[in-house]
């Protein structure tokens, strides 16, 4: 049982080593953080040059993988619309958590990330920045994460439109995409080293005041995500089915939630959810497609904490996060990052380390990102697991099919 649970929590268990011991520097061996400082720096760095063709093969693979026949449009349709709801109602409700329960981070650390910045581009430069480059090789910035997708979706449309001749083409970003993945879980072994390096750097510069920062968003997310698991989660069982789809919810989704905790995987929980929804009264015809797609694109628990990152990365740099062209922008995000993180090996924190690109953010606030993703995945994992079988309840209401 304890090599079982090493296994599923090894990499939350190392990294709060690595952030302990970095604390302990910081706190009584202050002089020593500016040494420690370009081992972080040196981790984000391999970081970020393996995620951007990571995130380029990841996107083309799937693009021109998909099928060209839609056997199943109705359920696709409607588990679509039924994915897309579900993570933006959990986006909105965490907005307005973050909203009436406000973290301050502490002053000096905004002035220190904040001090180099400089943006002096028009509301046009911008809108153009996002989407295009001027030269090819801008693509492959992670400023530029946007243009970057939007060239990757257009390459695996083209491999799809070329056919057997774009088949060796396809092979190659087939292969690519693997090895990336490859990369990225060896780069994060180091990670409990070059974060806990960059937090020893952060308490000796900044002072303990740091933890209080931390702990408030963590606090925010597990109440936030049972709140949604209790309240939202009974909610669309009683759309399902009124009380009885409730009774039947409580019934039968204890033990996805305990498998989804204790193995911390989605794909771990996908046998046992599907067959939790069928003795819910799923028809497996449903089951079947909806749970295993949405085991990769649709992640309630992912959602929920690209906000809270999304809104600590503003706090850290005093920004206004509640601005409304703000907020879109980290619905818009949070969608594509809740699709795609399942893609990509640790794709939780991963992506919202993409995403940030979006708002031109400084590399210092990607450690504060990072972790907080990662304290928060056994939760995370709860409401994406579960969450698929509340989404297989919603299609089957609208979809008729034989059980």
């Amino acid at each position: 049982m304890n090599l079982h649970l090493w296994k599923n929590y090894s990499n939350i268990i190392l990294l709060l080593i690595g952030i302990f011991i970095g604390s302990l520097i910081g706190i009584f061996k202050p002089d020593l953080v500016n040494y420690l400082k370009p081992v972080g720096d040196i981790f984000l760095n391999l970081l970020f040059v393996t995620v951007i063709p990571l995130v380029f093969f990841a996107i083309v693979s799937a693009i021109s993988g998909i099928e060209q026949q839609n056997k199943l449009g109705k359920i696709i349709g409607t588990m679509v619309l039924t994915f897309l709801s579900f993570i933006l109602i959990s986006a909105i409700f965490c907005i307005v958590m973050v909203y009436f329960f406000p973290t301050e981070a502490p002053k000096n650390i905004s002035e220190t990330i904040t001090e180099n910045i400089q943006n002096n581009a028009t509301i046009n430069d911008q809108i153009v920045g996002f989407f295009t480059v001027d030269e090819f090789y801008h693509l492959f910035s992670r400023q530029n994460m946007l243009a970057l997708l939007l060239f990757a979706f257009l390459v695996g449309i083209s491999i799809r439109n070329a056919g057997e001749k774009g088949k060796v083409f396809q092979d190659f970003i087939l292969s690519g995409n693997e090895v990336m993945k490859q990369l990225l879980l060896l780069i994060m072994k180091v990670a409990p080293i070059g974060l806990g390096a960059y937090f020893a750097y952060q308490v000796g510069t900044i002072g303990p005041q740091l933890f209080g920062f931390y702990a408030k968003p963590l606090g925010l997310y597990y109440i936030v995500g049972t709140i949604y698991f209790i309240v939202f989660f009974s909610l669309y069982a009683f759309i399902w089915k009124g009380r009885s789809g409730v009774q039947a919810f409580w019934k039968e989704g204890l033990l996805p939630s305990l498998t989804a905790i204790s193995t911390c995987s989605s794909l771990a929980t996908m046998p046992v959810a599907i067959e939790a929804s069928k003795k819910m009264g799923v028809p497996a015809s449903i089951a079947n497609v909806v749970i295993p797609i949405g085991t990769t694109i649709h992640k309630n628990g992912s959602s929920i904490s690209s906000i809270i990152k999304i809104y600590v990365a503003f706090q850290l740099l005093g920004w206004n996060f509640f601005e409304p062209t703000n907020l879109i922008m980290a619905l818009g995000i949070t969608v594509f990052v809740s699709a795609v993180a399942g893609g990509i090996p640790n794709g939780g924190y991963i992506g919202e380390m993409l995403m940030i690109s979006v708002y031109k953010i400084p590399s210092d606030v990607v450690p504060a990102v990072i972790i907080i993703g990662t304290l928060v995945d056994p939760l995370a994992t709860i409401l994406n697991s579960v969450g698929n079988i509340l989404a297989s309840m919603i299609v089957s209401k609208f979809v008729k099919t034989e059980s």
